[in-house]
């Protein structure tokens, strides 16, 4: 795996699953401040930034792992992402808005389409568990709150590729210091 736009911090424990293209027991990272990924809708801007873990992959395969943040800042966020190219990309995982967690997919197609489930008696610093399948070129993604009964909240077409960068994602948009969070048990696998 390598990085787009590493961190100035991070830690990875990678793990040895099989069955899978990929896998990694524990990532550790600090989202450097002034971190994202969106596209033009609604704030005007691009920003192509954040911080994305990944490695290639082709065809219908799934990807999951756990995420536990220290979220203080709003949209401080974190999850799997699924990227084409700066203006063809889906991320899916949790986003801390007005001090409360959301379950938050955003699908980019030029345009970034924005998408939450807010999750407000939920501890923010609770794991998440999030899956993300692709399947005949189109994604469902699915979270849970306690890591064995999966809810999907996104299902949708990226691109005509078949070829993808995909992995983990983390950024802090509106934070002067950034924020810790933790991914564990990210796993890659064909299906």
């Amino acid at each position: 795996m390598e990085w787009f736009n590493p961190p100035l911090s991070s830690e990875i424990d990678y793990s040895q699953e099989e069955g899978c293209i990929m896998s990694i027991s524990s990532l550790r990272v600090h989202a450097d401040p002034r971190t994202d990924y969106w596209r033009k809708t609604h704030y005007g801007f691009i920003r192509d930034n954040g911080h994305f873990l990944y490695c290639n992959a082709t065809g219908n395969f799934e990807m999951s792992v756990s995420v536990e943040g220290k979220y203080a800042s709003l949209y401080d966020q974190g999850g799997l992402m699924i990227r084409q190219s700066p203006e063809y990309w889906v991320k899916a995982g949790i986003e801390y808005v007005n001090n409360i967690a959301n379950i938050s997919a955003v699908v980019t197609r030029d345009y970034s389409d924005w998408s939450v489930i807010n999750l407000n008696n939920f501890d923010a610093r609770q794991t998440v568990h999030f899956k993300l399948v692709m399947k005949e070129k189109s994604f469902e993604i699915f979270y849970s709150l306690d890591g064995e009964k999966f809810s999907m909240y996104r299902v949708g077409f990226l691109s005509d590729s078949d070829n993808f960068q995909v992995g983990i994602m983390c950024a802090a948009p509106d934070s002067e210091t950034g924020f810790d969070i933790e991914f564990k048990n990210f796993k890659l696998k064909p299906i």
